[in-house]
This record gives C-alpha cells, structure tokens and sequence, in this order.
C-alpha cells in the first residue's frame, strides 16, 4: 500500500460499527436471558475475539458479517472453558471479561498477543482483589496471562486512579456479581456506553458527576441493538477532510457521544469547518452525520478533562495538528503510553521522519505546525491506530509513504485503505 498526495478527497462514507459498542453487546447479550441482536457490529479482529471467548465458555453465537445473533444463558450461565481464552489483541475485551470471569463459580485463564501481554492489568487487578476475587498475573508482572475466579465477591465503593472505561466497566460487570451496590468514581469521567447498554438490559445502574454504580444480582434481558459508525474510525475521515485541499466528506451515521467526541470538540477550536447534521438517538447513543471540508487549521491545547474523550484520537489530532499553523500541546495523556505501542514515542518517531518539528513530553507532545511534510516508511509498531493516523499523514504529504505492516488496520476497520481509494476516483 502506497498512500500520495491527494488532489482531491471528496464523497460520502459510512464507517464500521463502533468497536466499543459491539464489545459490550456480545458480553451483555451472553449473560442475558433471550436473543441479543446487532445489527452493523463491527466484524473486525477484536471483537471476533469477543465472540470467541463467550463462545468458549457455551454461548451460542451466529455471525454473517456485521449481523450477530447471540442467545444469551444469563446471568449465571457461563460453562468453564476447555482451554485458555484468547482475547488476541483486545484489550476491551481483556479488562471486561475480566469483571464477568471473577463472579463466576469455575476458575478460567485468559491470555493475548504480545502487546496484551505488556499491558498493565494491574489497574484491574487491585478493584477485582478488594471485592474479594480470586485474580492472578500468572508472570507476576501485572500482565497477561491472567486466571481469574472462582469466589464469591462483595461491593466495594472503588476511587479509580486513572479515568478507563475499561476499568470502570470491569468492576461494574464484576458488581452485577455482588450483593449490594458496586460504585467507581473516576478522576475525570471516561466513556459510558456500559452504564447506558446495560440499562437498556434491565441493570439498575446511575451516574452521578463522577461516580458510576450498579446494584446486583438484575435480570438481564436480550436486546436488539443498532450500532453506530465508531467515531475513532471517522477521526481518520474528519483529520483527512479538514487538512486535505479540495476535500468535501459526508460521514454518515458516527456515534457521537459526548464522552466519546472529543475530537469534534478539537476540530472547531483549530477552526475547522465541521457541523453535525441529522442528530438523533439510536439503542440510546447519540449519532449524527458529520460534515468536513478544508480549513485553514491553528494550534490548540489539549489537556485535561477532554482527553479520555479522545484518548484512541490523539494519533490522527496529532497529523492533524502538524498541519496546521502554530503550536499544539498535548497534556495530561500519559495513557497513550500503555496502548497498542508506546502512542507518544510512536507519533513522535514517525512525524520527525516525515519533518514536523515535534517533541515529546512525559504526558504528550509538543508540536509546531505548518511544516511541508514529506513521504517515508512508517513504523507501525503493529499498531492499528498508528498505521491509520499516518495513512492520513500521507495524503498531504510529498512523495510516497508506505507501512512496514498495512495489515494491521484490520483490528478496527478492515477496508480502511479501501474507504481512502473511494474518496480519490
């Protein structure tokens, strides 16, 4: 795959499901009583590694491409696994199951690729052991591979140190498991589709300002579920849409969110020409079509609580803020340095290649734009979001940018290539 200058990006697309969504829909659907039914579900690696745990552990699943039926067992009706479940290279999948497996009544082991296998778990490890889980890093490192359950477990009020859905969403799932009421408050309040999902399952949960919570033992009840486009994918399409010449996109039907859509927020402080069009509710998300074409884009700061709003963003804000005039700081985003790659070393390495004027900090980065950016070979660190966010790089960029792995998109948008060519011809 070769990604060159673009003359014109101009059309109108419909990203995959949102990954985040189609996570919770499989997990929630299994621990149901009745049939669970998405429709546009995100059919990419991840979450084929969802359906493949709960499938493992008795759940009848049928999948034809981002139709997927799910006959759930509820509550209490998990078998052990046969072997070690493999989440591959979910870490949405390993933090969430992780929740489910400690209130089960067997002990089951989980492992993932290498990044899985550096990522920290300990995060989930600490709440899990406080409401009396039986949870172990079988390397003693705080990662992968873990085994999990086997326990009874009690509610806890949990302070988390970090804002992660993940974490949030794994001790909320472990409280389905309790008596009483399992509580997280978060420093800053990340993503709430499992308190908006598992409500529309029957959960008694609440969100109060920072604080989460959830009351044991419900009856869960099979839902039908449309999911939206995942406004991560679309980030790519806004970024490109925004520092492209002659570019004009319509991204129909993005989930948006507001503890998810940071990046709108971002795009119209750099002055960039993007509006909302046809908002509505959809399974109790908030989506719309977004609208994008070029803009004369400024530096920004981005720090603090908008940044678990964008966190999967910052890659492609990154390009986008080597693209516009001025400086862009990026702070309080440490977290990118425990995703798929070291997120921070990773922009920073591949933007100095393509000449930003770039410099990394503890927390983020520092970027001053404006600079002509040229063609190079990417390092992606197998790192979907990085190979994306510098496909886009490479649309205006001179000379060729190429991937020393164009496969890896496949976690979250398996056609993305494709999605750029449609947007050329």
């Amino acid at each position: 795959m070769v990604i060159t200058k673009a003359k014109t990006l101009k059309g109108e697309i419909t990203v995959p499901g949102d990954k985040s969504i189609s996570h919770r829909g499989v997990m929630f659907g299994a621990i149901s009583e009745g049939i669970t039914e998405l429709t546009g579900f995100l059919d990419g690696a991840d979450c084929r590694s969802t359906i493949s745990c709960f499938r493992a552990m008795g759940i009848d699943i049928s999948q034809d491409k981002d139709h997927v039926v799910i006959h759930g067992n509820g509550l209490h009706g998990l078998c052990s696994p046969s072997n070690m479940l493999d989440v591959g290279n979910s870490g949405t999948t390993t933090r969430l199951i992780s929740g489910i497996l400690a209130g089960q009544p067997f002990v089951s082991s989980l492992n993932g690729d290498e990044s899985i296998q550096k990522r920290p778990m300990g995060r989930i490890i600490t709440p899990l052991t406080q409401m009396g889980a039986y949870i172990k890093s079988l390397k003693d490192n705080g990662c992968a591979p873990l085994e999990i359950g086997g326990k009874p477990l009690r509610a806890i009020h949990y302070d988390s140190p970090v804002a992660s859905a993940q974490v949030k969403s794994c001790v909320l799932l472990a409280g389905l498991y309790a008596d009483g009421i399992t509580s997280v408050t978060e420093p800053v309040v990340s993503r709430n589709h499992t308190e908006l999902m598992l409500s529309g399952f029957g959960a008694d949960v609440k969100s109060e300002g920072l604080t989460a919570s959830i009351v044991g033992n419900p009856k869960l009840t099979g839902q039908k579920i449309a999911v939206p486009g995942d406004i991560s994918s679309a980030a790519y399409f806004i970024a490109a849409g925004l520092i492209c010449e002659n570019a004009d996109l319509l991204i129909k039907n993005v989930n948006t969110n507001p503890t998810r859509a940071g990046i709108i927020q971002v795009a119209k402080a750099m002055g960039g020409k993007i509006e909302l069009l046809n908002e509505r509710i959809v399974s109790g998300e908030p989506v719309a079509d977004i609208h994008v074409s070029s803009s004369s884009l400024h530096g920004c700061e981005i720090s603090g609580e908008i940044i678990p709003t964008l966190i999967d963003e910052l890659p492609v804000i990154a390009v986008m803020a080597a693209a516009a005039s001025g400086t862009t700081t990026i702070k309080d985003a440490a977290e990118l340095k425990v995703k798929e790659s070291d997120r921070i070393a990773t922009v920073t390495e591949n933007l100095k290649a393509m000449g930003c004027d770039i410099t990394a900090t503890d927390d983020g980065m520092i970027i001053n734009g404006g600079n002509a950016l040229y063609g190079t070979t990417i390092k992606t660190y197998k790192d979907h979001r990085i190979a994306m966010s510098f496909a886009i790089a490479g649309l205006i960029a001179d000379g060729d940018t190429t991937f020393d792995d164009e496969k890896c998109p496949v976690i979250s948008y398996p056609n993305f290539f494709e999605t750029i060519k449609t947007l050329l011809s």
